[in-house]
């Protein structure tokens, strides 16, 4: 089976900055994919180039067969490629439910004169956008929370929410760019769910950007990782924790091994149960 994305040396130069730097990166289908890096790798970047926010300076991506190195964001989205970003970017005014429609292809299609007629066809293919939008909420477990003001939802459903509506444009390849950022452990394990729902049962592809290296290890089918713009490792995670470049050059040594000894022995217990090291 093709892959469905394909980035071949991807490179993008701000002034005297690369900021991606000959970046080349294939998403199988139906797998978790993450990237990860230090600040200023240029992982967000690198998504930018995927959606169309920013043009390459060399390299191609292949999207599902079709070379959409040129694109318009919007294009690419009808194409198939939605995401959320860093910062929640909610629109604070609507409900929950608002929200989704708003993103939904055949809302964006509607002509000006028949909303304001609302005949008998657009009233049918609105209730199809609500069907198809509560369905949505219900797949990220917000269905009870549909004529909420979307920003009066508590953080970690805020971020679902942001999830929700990039589902809602009904894309073939989510772009997820930092989900748990903010989020505590219990929102995370939501998160978790979710993400594997999206993956296994409405048969979305995933590629997210995450900080989390706990997260990261126990969601990811394959990892890249990104240092000042360029690919220093590829693999399974159980390869990137070992990786030498990676300890040394993504969050230093004293951090990372922190971190991977947490996950490996979470509540502080050490391999003989004392509790030190």
């Amino acid at each position: 089976m093709p892959n469905i994305l394909e980035v071949k040396d991807a490179t993008i130069r701000f002034g005297g900055l690369t900021a991606v730097d000959h970046v080349s990166l294939h998403h199988t289908g139906q797998e978790i994919l993450s990237l990860i890096g230090p600040n200023g790798a240029g992982k967000t970047t690198f998504f930018n180039l995927l959606t169309g926010m920013y043009m390459l300076d060399e390299g191609s991506i292949t999207f599902m067969g079709q070379d959409i190195s040129k694109a318009k964001p919007h294009e690419r989205v009808r194409a198939g490629i939605a995401r959320t970003f860093q910062n929640i970017r909610l629109f604070s005014e609507l409900t929950v439910l608002e929200n989704l429609m708003l993103a939904h292809p055949a809302c964006n299609q509607e002509r000006l004169l028949p909303a304001i007629l609302m005949g008998k066809g657009l009233r049918a293919s609105r209730k199809r956008v609500v069907e198809d939008c509560e369905a949505i909420l219900e797949a990220v477990g917000l269905q009870d929370l549909e004529g909420h003001m979307s920003t009066s939802l508590p953080y970690g459903k805020q971020r679902l929410l942001e999830i929700a509506r990039a589902l809602a444009t009904d894309p073939k390849l989510v772009l997820l760019d930092e989900p748990g950022a903010g989020m505590n452990n219990v929102e995370k394990d939501e998160l978790t769910a979710v993400i594997h729902h999206m993956t296994h049962k409405m048969n979305k592809h995933v590629l997210l950007i995450e900080h989390d290296m706990r997260f990261i290890m126990n969601i990811s089918d394959r990892i890249v990782v990104l240092d000042y713009g360029k690919n220093i490792a590829e693999g399974v995670p159980e390869e990137i924790q070992n990786n030498q470049d990676v300890i040394e050059a993504y969050l230093g040594k004293t951090k990372f091994f922190e971190e991977m000894d947490e996950l490996e022995h979470p509540h502080g217990q050490a391999p003989d149960g004392s509790g030190g090291r």
